[in-house]
């Protein structure tokens, strides 16, 4: 050790270490998120501004009309989304609480929370234009997952939040994507809406894939121990919600998001970070990374074997006034 003072946040004093010391390396990946992208706010894709002229309430009464296409897989995917979203606040904790609230993190932290803050304003704003839902229904569950709470058993470990949030933003991007796909030829404003969502998301996986990229490079055989663990015991930040098991297997069942998706990111990611060609591990490190290399394969048995066994699944949601979906 160097002497440095633990900062105040979650790890072990070596992994405080690495942290600090790669702090350079972090400005330099926010100085470079903040050149590429472009600034954007809810009320540039679902204008609500006091001088609007009748032109645009004719659009919101186009836009309900062609919305009452959109397919019921692709509102439960968008409801889902939403109430993803909303639970930002329980990841600005979890990033402050692991990664510290004195370095270039706080500033990353509350940078990414005013973008990603966006996206469950700017989502919530079609839903409610398009008068998809009970809303009522959807605000009811938003609340009990807020309060609920989201506390990963990640066990104080600050790697592992950068191993989760590499693969949960790239899994949230495609979900967005492909949720927006499904109405772009219904209701193009939703497919808009989400492209935003998902561009966003993009940018925010590049960031943490390159930090936890960094962290590999530093201190390799403790971040493929908590690489390991996030893969192998992975959940989206939904999973609180009340009735996201079925709406997640529905979602899946969609081709939106599930286990196929999940194996892809698995695979870009190792292959980014060149895992095959990691070398001069210590034992443990070595066995993390056989784990590791096989589980593309593993998921892609799980996917064969649910795809063989799954019969036609019939759904209901309170936000859809209990109405049946079967896929």
């Amino acid at each position: 050790m160097t002497g440095l003072a633990p900062p105040a946040r979650f790890g072990t004093p070596d992994q405080i270490e690495v942290l600090v010391a790669m702090e350079p390396f972090v400005r330099n990946q926010m100085k470079r998120h903040v050149d590429r992208r472009k600034l954007w706010f809810p009320n540039d894709l679902m204008p609500a501004d006091a001088t609007l002229s009748s032109a645009a309430d004719a659009e919101l009464a186009r836009l309900r009309d062609a919305a009452r296409g959109i397919p019921d897989a692709a509102r439960v995917a968008l409801a889902l989304n939403l109430l993803t979203e909303e639970g930002l606040p329980h990841f600005h904790r979890l990033i402050a609480s692991h990664m510290g609230n004195e370095s270039v993190w706080r500033e990353w932290n509350n940078l990414w929370t005013a973008e990603e803050d966006r996206h469950g304003c700017a989502l919530r704003d079609y839903v409610r234009d398009a008068r998809l839902f009970n809303m009522g229904e959807l605000e009811r569950q938003q609340y009990a997952y807020i309060e609920a709470g989201f506390d990963p058993d990640w066990q104080r470990d600050p790697y592992r939040l950068l191993a989760y949030t590499s693969l949960q933003e790239k899994a949230t991007q495609v979900s967005h994507a492909n949720t927006g796909r499904l109405c772009a030829d219904v209701e193009p404003t939703a497919q808009r809406v989400m492209a935003h969502l998902a561009g966003d998301e993009g940018r925010h996986y590049e960031f943490y894939r390159a930090c936890f990229g960094e962290v590999l490079a530093r201190d390799p055989n403790r971040a493929l121990q908590a690489l390991q663990s996030v893969t192998l015991g992975f959940a989206m930040p939904g999973h609180a919600i009340d009735g996201f098991d079925a709406m997640s297997d529905l979602v899946r069942r969609a081709g939106i998001f599930g286990t196929r998706q999940y194996q892809r990111i698995v695979e870009e990611l190792w292959a980014h970070w060149n895992l095959a060609g990691m070398v001069g591990l210590s034992a443990v490190g070595r066995a993390c990374l056989d784990k590791l290399m096989a589980v593309p394969a593993r998921l892609a048995k799980l996917a064969d074997y649910s795809d063989r066994k799954e019969k036609p699944r019939t759904f209901a949601f309170a936000f859809l006034d209990g109405r049946t979906v079967t896929l």
